[in-house]
């Protein structure tokens, strides 16, 4: 049979569809607003780059699509939150199973104070993998995604807390992958770190590209450029955060369609 033009408009539909997509979420600590109905989508295998100046919410952005905030007194999120067919903030959804869906990557490299090893197996052990031929291979596999496999594989049973800091960040990355996410929230992955480490977790990052769909916060902006397909530019407007603008990154640095977009990719503002 063949296909009506409405059939093939609802499939054009469905293949362009975000995997990530927000619908007026707002976030509010106690009396404060920290953002106010931002509606953004992300594709299934890119990478959107959250940029803009402190204080504007894009940690607080993050924190929503794994629901960190459950854990903060006094924090509501309003609106809507779908990766997938999965509605987030539906208060059925088990926020422990979301986080092995949704890993997150800190500023600051946080590696448990145990051995590599144990970084590793320790939330493997706990999402209730116990077969150590299985922990054996996920170990080896994601320290090799993340590039450490044989920079460590000598010194497996050693303090993670002895690893430099780019190598450190780097277990971290790996430990997430050991859950086997579809998504990765990272929160300024590079800020930390020296030049080097920051270039070989940058990366790190675009090689995990069409694998897993990944949101970054940056300052960075060249950063943003190289590494993102798509950016969203944030702003605290009326002492509120807002999106301003989101785009390709062609879009949003050679043709702001914002005045404050256009300040902000230029340096005039931030």
């Amino acid at each position: 049979m063949k296909p009506t033009e409405s059939m093939a408009a609802n499939v054009a539909t469905e293949m362009t569809e975000p995997f990530i997509q927000t619908e007026n979420l707002t976030l509010e600590y106690g009396q404060k607003t920290a953002f106010a109905n931002v509606n953004l989508g992300v594709n299934a295998g890119e990478i959107l780059a959250l940029v803009g100046p402190s204080g504007c919410g894009k940690t607080s952005f993050l924190s929503c699509l794994n629901r960190l905030t459950d854990m903060i007194p006094q924090c509501r999120v309003k609106g809507a939150i779908r990766i997938g067919t999965l509605e987030v903030l539906n208060a059925k959804i088990n926020a422990i199973a979301l986080r092995r869906k949704v890993g997150m990557i800190f500023q600051k490299p946080n590696p448990f104070p145990l051995s590599i090893w144990k970084n590793l197996e320790l939330p493997l052990r706990e999402h209730g993998i116990r077969k150590r031929e299985q922990i054996d291979e996920i170990v080896e596999t994601s320290l090799q995604d993340v590039g450490l496999w044989d920079e460590v594989k000598d010194r497996l049973h050693t303090s993670a807390l002895a690893l430099s800091g780019g190598q450190q960040q780097r277990l971290c990355i790996a430990r997430a992958l050991g859950l086997q996410p579809e998504v990765l929230l990272l929160d300024e992955p590079c800020s930390a770190l020296d030049p080097i480490s920051s270039g070989i977790v940058e990366d790190l990052i675009t090689s995990l590209r069409q694998r897993y769909t990944l949101i970054v916060v940056t300052h960075n902006l060249a950063q943003a450029k190289r590494i993102a397909d798509q950016v969203a530019l944030f702003w605290v407007q009326e002492g509120v955060g807002q999106l301003i603008e989101s785009g390709s990154v062609k879009q949003i640095f050679e043709y702001p369609q914002h005045p404050l977009t256009a300040a902000y990719v230029t340096g005039a503002r931030g």
